[in-house]
């Protein structure tokens, strides 16, 4: 089966034989240990010095050093390279992505990279907030215009600033939360909201909606031992890897 390479290669330079030897081991990453390294250079009719010269291409010390570092990058379910970056490693993408359209990924980077002269602003309550608070630094960082917004005064003053407006809740009927974005919703704003993954009001308004796993969804209180807002955190890492890389091919 033809793989995507590129996790793995890195930019380096590979021959046509060390690139047919690199996707033996990845379609048979569950032989390869028990085969070796001659094993794999008889499948592939090449010589073991190919082998161990492609190890050390890539940045490894051996043939079973280079094993074990690609094993991790395997997805037992797909047998192909999962699509992380290394800030990204223990993370279950998949699971954080599973209520979770991929065009709505695409739209939310899209406003991202418009480079619009207006402003984002992100709104939450309670533990929300902070995840609001930490979610307009990171886009602080990487030069979007983001105000985090703590007052009935500051949202409704400054509506004709604002483009976006991001709203983070847990329930997804929390009523301050609730009551800004039919505000926003009026006056044609794009709405975009982090909630539980069960149908929820503020959901239902919004442009974008990215829905994290609840564990304990009648536990509004946020009492009980939950990785809800952890998963939330990861997930806004994620969109920011995918701001990074869809900016980096616009750059190529």
């Amino acid at each position: 089966m033809k793989v995507d390479l590129s996790k793995i290669v890195n930019n380096k330079k590979i021959t046509p034989i060390e690139e047919q030897v690199l996707e033996y081991i990845i379609n048979n990453i569950n032989i390869v240990m028990d085969i070796g390294v001659r094993g794999v250079a008889s499948a592939n009719y090449t010589s073991t010095s190919t082998i161990m010269r492609l190890s050390k291409k890539l940045g490894f010390t051996g043939f079973i050093d280079m094993i074990y570092n690609i094993t991790p990058l395997m997805d037992a379910g797909n047998t192909g390279i999962i699509e992380k970056s290394e800030a990204l490693i223990g993370t279950d993408i998949n699971f954080l992505c599973k209520y979770i359209e991929e065009e709505q990924v695409k739209r939310f980077i899209e406003i991202l990279a418009s480079g619009t002269c207006k402003y984002i602003f992100i709104y939450a309550r309670g533990y929300s907030e902070i995840a609001g608070e930490y979610f307009n630094k990171k886009l602080l960082g990487i030069g979007v215009k983001s105000i985090l917004i703590d007052s009935k005064g500051s949202f409704e003053n400054n509506l004709e600033d604002m483009e976006t407006l991001i709203v983070i809740s847990k329930s997804g009927e929390t009523k301050e939360v609730l009551d800004k974005v039919q505000v926003a919703k009026k006056k044609n704003k794009v709405i975009v909201s982090f909630t539980k993954e069960v149908e929820n009001s503020i959901s239902a308004l919004s442009n974008i909606s990215f829905k994290i796993v609840d564990m304990h969804k009648l536990d509004d209180s946020n009492v009980l031992p939950n990785s809800f807002f952890a998963n939330m955190l990861m997930f806004m890492e994620y969109l920011i890897y995918r701001y990074y890389e869809e900016t980096k091919k616009e750059n190529k």
